[in-house]
């Protein structure tokens, strides 16, 4: 792909290869779980080399995709918090869904709605991650009342349930925004894909 020298850059390589192996983690995550959960959906396992190697493999990515997430949370926090900004942006979501973002604020690198995901995922990946641990049978869950063990297997299902449907509606967005999906490609954007979705950071990185 040819990309005018002038695009700006959005996410450097290390980023990006960053958030790569946390979605594709998450996507063999959501399979195998989905396998694991429900019997209809149990030949999902054969992606995996059959049921016993889904319910061993399972739990190692997740140990991985949480390593990297860490690292992205840490990596980015300082970029999502909430401002009166956001909040006003949040407010006129559905004006901008509608097609019309011309009343929209200015946003920085991020907008509200990115913001509020990053900080979803932040708490539900570590539900996902604790509750993981409580129902490892081969290492952990026999430290745990079974109690525990049956709140961690229903915290683990519903939790995962709502971050698959995030998740869609993140690459939804990213497809939808026509120019977004470059950025974790190739890790620029041009300058009229930035002035248009996130102005105030154009005029932070380009000075204008």
């Amino acid at each position: 792909m040819i990309r005018d020298p002038s695009d700006l850059q959005r996410y450097n390589a290390s980023e990006r290869a960053n958030h790569w192996v946390t979605g594709i983690c998450f996507i063999l995550l959501a399979l195998s779980g989905m396998a694991l959960f429900h019997p209809a959906l149990f030949p999902l396992t054969s992606l995996f080399g059959g049921g016993v190697w889904t319910r061993i493999l399972h739990p190692f990515i997740g140990v991985v995709m949480m390593l990297f997430f860490v690292v992205m949370f840490f990596r980015f926090k300082r970029l999502n918090h909430m401002t009166d900004t956001d909040w006003e942006w949040v407010k006129r979501a559905k004006e901008m869904v509608d097609g019309d973002d011309h009343n929209m604020p200015e946003m920085g690198k991020y907008n509200g709605g990115q913001k509020l995901l990053f900080w979803f995922l932040g708490l539900a990946m570590l539900v996902l991650f604790v509750s993981g641990i409580i129902i490892w049978r081969a290492y952990f869950s026999h430290y745990f009342p079974i109690g525990v063990i049956r709140t961690g297997a229903v915290l683990h299902a519903v939790f995962a349930t709502v971050m698959i449907i995030a998740i869609i509606v993140h690459v939804y967005a990213a497809i939808w925004v026509r120019g977004t999906i470059r950025a974790m490609l190739y890790g620029t954007v041009t300058r009229a894909w930035a002035k248009q979705h996130h102005r105030a950071w154009y005029r932070q990185v380009t000075g204008k």
